[in-house]
């Protein structure tokens, strides 16, 4: 089949791998522009440009869709595949090719549509999440579904972690839905009412840990930011005030005040139970597990953290 792809971040490098790998024409690409990044701010190009780029296809990264409708429309591909690609597909687009546009969406839908699906099912405490192949139509992925994998979520899962397993699901996934879709035997299945939730993107504002709630909430807040934009709290270090980001922890027995240092291994009091960060980071820091933290920093025991 020809295929026009379009992704953008890591996620999406996997599926348009999978798609070159089994035969299907590629007549295209579409990512967004590149970007300032790093502390330099020079340009870089996204993940899916870059893989691009590597197997010779033609890249394109338009700021805008709303005139590439006759552009795409010329290419007279079969089908577009859609992995995190950023922008909104008018429906001239979704439109343009002989087929439509399918999307691999890393969510149950209809739970979680939108733009943080991993980390508001993590958030949330889901028990399992996974990927869905969608076609694409002008609702915000309201389409019908023709394929689902579903994927546990574990204590100890991050947002990070997750999506990774999640992209390399996806990508076969995918594989298997434009081989049905060649053979016209693709089904698909309209999304029921029930259930529909929304991953709004994630705030900034969001990412401050609120030990006022129960041990399993703050681990489940903590992992659905990490990495990005990683849950923090505060710390005083001598008289001056601290951010600490925590990135992983492990939910013990405890109580005493929400924020409060329990013991010598860093144990902090929620609500209800308490945590035990195994891997934080100190500001202008890189990430280390929590002994080698606890070497550097003068916390003891009574202390308090997001108190100040």
């Amino acid at each position: 089949m020809r295929v026009v792809f379009m992704g953008t971040p890591p996620f999406a490098v996997p599926t348009l791998m999978e798609i070159v790998g089994q035969g299907h024409e590629i007549c295209a690409v579409y990512t967004q522009p590149p970007r300032p990044a790093g502390r330099g701010m020079a340009e870089r190009r996204s993940a899916v440009h870059e893989a691009a780029d590597a197997l010779g296809i033609e890249v394109r990264h338009p700021t805008s869709l709303r005139e590439e409708a006759g552009a795409i429309a010329a290419l007279e591909a079969d089908a577009a595949v859609v992995v995190a690609y950023g922008l909104l597909l008018p429906e001239s687009v979704l439109q343009a090719t002989r087929l439509g546009a399918f999307n691999v969406h890393a969510s149950l839908l209809p739970r979680w549509r939108g733009a943080a699906p991993v980390a508001r099912a993590i958030m949330a405490g889901d028990a399992e999440t996974g990927v869905c192949v969608m076609k694409m139509e002008k609702g915000l992925d309201t389409g019908p579904v023709a394929m689902v994998e579903r994927v546990a979520i574990g204590p100890d899962d991050t947002a990070g972690e997750l999506t990774e397993r999640l992209s390399r699901l996806g990508a076969d996934l995918m594989g298997r839905a434009l081989g049905g879709l060649e053979r016209g035997a693709l089904t698909l299945e309209k999304q029921p009412v029930e259930g529909a939730t929304y991953a709004n993107k994630i705030d900034k504002a969001e990412a401050v840990i609120d030990f006022d709630a129960s041990a399993e909430a703050v681990r489940n807040h903590i992992h659905g930011l990490n990495p990005m934009p990683g849950a923090h709290t505060t710390m005083r270090v001598g008289d001056k005030t601290e951010r600490l980001k925590i990135l992983n922890v492990v939910v013990v027995d405890g109580e005493g005040e929400p924020g409060t240092v329990l013991d010598d291994r860093l144990t902090i009091a929620c609500a209800v139970g308490a945590i035990r960060p195994t891997r934080v980071q100190r500001a202008g820091k890189g990430p280390v597990d929590t002994d080698a933290f606890l070497r550097g920093a003068r916390i003891a025991v009574g202390d308090r953290f997001g108190a100040v």
